[in-house]
């Protein structure tokens, strides 16, 4: 399923104010962005791939 394409935030990530939450409030917010993290970086996997199979369809070659 793709997300809705909109205008991009400028500032893409706020932290909250931690300073009062209790250990496993900040475990669980430990977890949401490790979550985060993970589909940042296979966002980057689709990418890259893409690039690589045009790239090798083009014969371009690799790219640094």
């Amino acid at each position: 399923m793709m997300e809705e394409e909109g205008p991009r935030p400028q500032n893409r990530f706020r932290p909250p104010v931690i300073d009062s939450w209790g250990v496993e409030e900040l475990r669980a917010y430990i977890a949401e962005l490790r979550e985060e993290m993970a589909r940042a970086e296979r966002e980057i996997g689709k990418r890259e791939a893409t690039k690589a199979a045009a790239a090798a369809f083009f014969k371009l070659g690799p790219t640094p």
